[in-house]
């Protein structure tokens, strides 16, 4: 059975949206290593309407030339939760339909390799309440931004995780990987 390992961009007030707000801390080449270590036993991609409409049009035109992770963005099966239809194309898509924990249970089933999820707050709150995130990446940025999508939205249910890595990056941001 394949596993979910999600990765998250996130404020230390817990905001997860637009992540546009990271860049003024650059990007640690440490990072860039965590993230492809996540990726490396994926085969797949699993996202959000919201993020692969953002996904599509910033990787389908990237080559490994321009960033390493462009090969398994543009060629690895992508599985998309969404009620409505896409608004983009993007090579090896494959509708999902709208949030089922069912309908993703039966894909971590049929899938050989882990799923990768990177964003889709909403797909990933559901997939925490419903037990089926294994990993969680947090890295976490020395901001608060006072407002804006949390990952953790209220009212919630308390959830209990495991510490299972934590590395520090010259940019003042910390990877926090948790276990449910």
């Amino acid at each position: 059975m394949s596993k979910i390992l999600v990765h998250e961009f996130i404020s230390l007030d817990g905001v997860i949206e637009s992540p546009s707000w990271t860049m003024e801390f650059g990007f640690d080449p440490r990072m860039g290593e965590a993230i492809a270590g996540i990726m490396g036993s994926c085969t797949g991609l699993l996202l959000g309407r919201r993020t692969f409409e953002m996904f599509a049009p910033a990787w389908s035109g990237r080559t490994a030339d321009d960033d390493p992770g462009a090969p398994f963005m543009n060629q690895s099966p992508k599985y998309v939760v969404a009620g409505t239809q896409l608004a983009v194309e993007w090579n090896n898509t494959h509708v999902l339909g709208p949030y089922d924990p069912g309908a993703i249970r039966d894909l971590r089933e049929r899938v050989d390799g882990d799923l990768y999820v990177s964003g889709s707050g909403q797909l990933v709150r559901g997939m925490l309440a419903d037990g089926l995130v294994d990993e969680l990446h947090l890295f976490v940025y020395p901001v608060a931004l006072g407002g804006g999508e949390r990952l953790f939205a209220e009212p919630g249910e308390k959830t209990a995780f495991k510490l299972a890595a934590s590395e520090a990056y010259a940019n003042g941001v910390v990877r926090l990987s948790y276990i449910p």
